[in-house]
């Protein structure tokens, strides 16, 4: 069975375009090789190397143990996370869950820290929004558990 992202390819705003906000990426000092799950145009403030969007279907590609920074459609983790543990390099934001994947998540992680209570995800037309449920960076990887270090959002453990 293949794990798609999307049956059809959407290029307007769907429920799951929430975007990482810009001051995320400035406190955490790093470059990724890939963004692993971007929209069909990428995010310019995400500092990816290159990114694999809906019509390269970021599941289906070989992450190749690169470091890699993943905010996937929170309607459909699960796979996601799985790779992502399986890759084993990068910075994950993720929904708490009390599902297997976000368990497996918690007791593999190099690092992890919540995010701000009130945390602001960038909108495609411009603009932020909220959310109603509580997010998480996980950090598998050196480089990826120093980032989250870096950041002043609140105890990484």
């Amino acid at each position: 069975m293949q794990n798609s992202l999307f049956n059809v390819v959407s290029e307007g705003v769907t429920t799951n375009d929430y975007y990482t906000p810009k001051w995320l990426f400035d406190s955490m000092g790093l470059e990724f090789d890939i963004d692993v799950a971007a929209p069909v145009q990428g995010i310019p403030w995400i500092p990816a190397k290159r990114w694999f969007s809906q019509a390269d279907d970021g599941l289906a590609q070989d992450w190749g143990g690169a470091l890699v920074w993943m905010n996937p459609p929170f309607s459909h983790a699960t796979p996601w996370a799985r790779k992502f543990i399986d890759n084993n390099n990068g910075v994950a934001l993720l929904p708490g869950s009390r599902s297997h994947w976000f368990n497996e998540m918690w007791n593999v992680a190099d690092a992890i820290v919540n995010t701000p209570p009130v945390f602001k995800f960038e909108h495609k037309g411009g603009g932020q929004k909220t959310i109603s449920f509580q997010t998480f960076l996980f950090a598998l990887g050196e480089p990826a558990t120093a980032a989250l270090h870096r950041l002043n959002v609140g105890r990484v453990r």
